[in-house]
């Protein structure tokens, strides 16, 4: 073995966003590109010398090559121990989950989330801080800035670590410890739910099906769903993990995961289903004939958690992101409870996590969690419903209705436009922005625009303040849209529009979903000019 001090220039672009880095999967192989970027991590963290560092991935193409880089790199840079998941793989919550539980200096995650996997798809790579949750925005900086004046890293010539065997070795005088990516996060579900309860729901005929869409969880939920709780064989679909994901797309959604939305809709239809993504951090919920979306999800768990042990006390407070229905509000106002909204971004919940300040959280891109961990949760919400129905022994479409009429109903979508050229992209923004002083008080399809403003946020425990963070625009008659560009993709840029219409009309719990926002939609187009501008006259995806 040799240690190497290789000489490097800085590479452009290595700026990471709201999740870590991610690029095309060529590009993170090409020369020195991720070389270069973990020795910026080290480098803007501090160093790593002595530290403990916890390390796994999705398991997409590429993931075990570049833990075997990481690894002689940290060796390198003096690491003191790294915790690794069996066979380089841990889904996001274990890796927060381990990095808790062993009070490391933080981990690595390699995971481009819910976006495709390949040689030609996506990769990524993110650091999480010794609370478990992603970096914040003043070390992510740091980091970026490593990278803008990066001359060297360090590396070590040495064979592959055997990745595949439990158990702890020694790298140039690193200790490598290889852990079940399974078995300490499943033994955490098992304090937070009521396993008695759930098992006795699947021994009497309820029926469940949970598609691992051929990424990380199909592992996780074979242990949980029916060695633990059990579920019977079949229960799980696609459950073996694949470099590319079974050559589909990750996103638990009902475009991404149609057939288990069309087995919902069918004659044969389970009680219950589910999906989760890529790296195991989102989830998608659908009962018979029922799509639930992830912020009536949300709304519904924050209504109901008190059902599951670790909930009884029930909660400090909720939080949502920005762009994410106000549904949750509802229930926080009726319950007493302080609801936050924050911008979109895992990252932006830790504080509130750390201070005690809520206990549950959620996006509308499928993201829910709770304070047992310092990530979204895709297997979580999963079980805190399944413990919900297992209590409340209701079907899931009686069990949304139920909530509709109690706490009124929010309708919601987003429409996604993927792959926009940035100049049209950052045109359409330009003249959103320059439009919003002048929209306020006056009238869209007839209705008074209430508040038209950039949402800027200004952290309740730290003081840190976030720009720019999307633009909204409320309506008379509890009308809302916001316009985001997402930080998640690797090519061009993704237009996300928010449509949010909000009623307390009894007779909403019956009203068509897709009627109801159509005249929203057009209204969006109107004001932001996307198809004048973008030219595009429907969105890639509607969630």
């Amino acid at each position: 073995m040799e240690q190497m001090t290789i000489k490097t220039t800085p590479i452009e672009g290595q700026k990471p966003g709201t999740s870590g880095l991610r690029k095309p999967t060529r590009t993170f192989m090409s020369a020195h590109y991720l070389e270069n970027y973990v020795q910026a991590i080290f480098n803007g963290i501090g160093g790593v010398a002595g530290k403990t560092l916890v390390l796994g991935g999705d398991g997409r193409f590429f993931n075990d090559r570049a833990i075997q880089v990481i690894l002689r790199m940290a060796a390198a840079n003096g690491v003191a121990h790294m915790i690794v998941g069996q066979g380089g793989i841990l889904s996001t919550p274990a890796a927060s989950n381990l990095i808790i539980q062993h009070k490391t200096d933080g981990g690595l995650i390699l995971s481009a989330s819910h976006n495709p996997g390949g040689i030609d798809a996506d990769f990524g790579l993110k650091y999480n801080v010794p609370a478990g949750g992603p970096a914040p925005e003043d070390v992510t900086a740091e980091i970026f800035a490593q990278t803008t004046t990066l001359s060297e890293y360090k590396i070590l010539e040495a064979q592959d670590v055997d990745l595949s065997t439990l158990g702890s070795s020694d790298l140039a005088g690193m200790r490598i410890e290889i852990v079940d990516p399974v078995h300490d996060w499943a033994d955490l579900m098992e304090t937070l739910f009521d396993f008695d309860a759930i098992r006795a729901l699947f021994a009497g005929g309820f029926t469940f099906r949970f598609d691992a869409m051929h990424a990380v969880t199909g592992p996780y939920a074979e242990d949980v769903f029916v060695n633990r709780l059990g579920a019977p064989q079949g229960t799980v679909l696609n459950g073996t993990p694949s470099p590319d994901f079974g050559g589909g797309h990750p996103d638990p959604n009902p475009i991404w995961a149609k057939p288990l939305v069309d087995l919902v809709m069918g004659p044969d239809a389970p009680d219950f289903a589910a999906a989760s993504d890529g790296d195991g951090d989102r989830n998608m919920i659908l009962g018979k004939g029922l799509y639930v979306t992830p912020s009536d999800s949300l709304a519904l768990l924050a209504a109901n958690a008190h059902l599951a042990p670790a909930y009884k006390d029930g909660l400090a407070g909720v939080a949502r992101s920005m762009p994410t229905s106000r549904a949750v509000d509802r229930v926080a106002t009726a319950k007493g409870l302080d609801c936050y909204e924050t911008p979109t971004g895992w990252k932006f919940f830790g504080n509130l996590l750390d201070a005690g300040r809520i206990t549950i959280c959620g996006e509308e891109s499928a993201g829910t969690s709770s304070d047992h961990v310092r990530e979204k949760d895709g297997l979580w919400a999963i079980l805190l419903w399944l413990n919900i129905l297992a209590v409340r022994k209701k079907p899931v479409l009686d069990l949304v209705r139920a909530h509709w009429a109690e706490f009124g109903r929010n309708f919601y979508a987003r429409y996604d436009y993927e792959g926009i050229e940035a100049e049209s992209a950052n045109t359409l923004f330009s003249g959103l922005r320059d439009a919003l002083p002048g929209l306020v008080g006056g009238e869209l399809g007839g209705r008074i625009v209430e508040t038209a403003d950039e949402f800027s946020y200004h952290d309740p425990v730290d003081g840190s303040v976030s720009s720019a963070q999307g633009i909204r625009l409320t309506l008379s008659g509890g009308g809302r849209i916001v316009f985001r560009l997402s930080g998640t993709g690797t090519v061009g840029a993704t237009l996300r529009v928010y449509l949010e219409e909000a009623t307390d009309d009894p007779a909403a719990v019956d009203w068509d979903q897709t009627e109801v926002l159509a005249p929203l939609a057009a209204l969006a187009d109107d004001v932001a000019g996307i198809a004048r501008i973008t030219g595009r006259t429907a969105p890639d995806v509607i969630a």
